[in-house]
C-alpha cells in the first residue's frame, strides 16, 4: 500500500499547488485593493509656500 499512497499523493500535488497559488493570488489582490483604499483616504499634503520668506528657504548653517 505505500506505493499506492505515494502515487496518489504525487498525482494530487500539482493540483494542490495550483489551488494554493490561486488562493495566494486572491489574498494578495485583496490586500492590494485594501491598501489602495487606505492610501486614497489619506489627506493631501499641504502645498509649499510660494511667496514670502517663511517656508521657502532652508537654513543650511544650523
Amino acid at each position: 500500500m505505500p506505493g499506492v499512497s505515494a502515487a496518489t499523493q504525487a498525482a494530487q500535488s500539482p493540483t494542490a499547488d495550483a489551488v494554493q497559488m490561486n488562493v495566494l493570488r486572491k489574498a494578495l489582490n485583496t490586500q492590494t485593493a485594501a491598501a489602495a483604499t487606505l492610501l486614497e483616504g489619506l489627506p493631501q499634503q499641504p502645498q509649499l509656500a510660494t511667496e514670502g520668506s517663511v517656508g521657502r528657504n532652508v537654513n543650511t548653517y544650523a
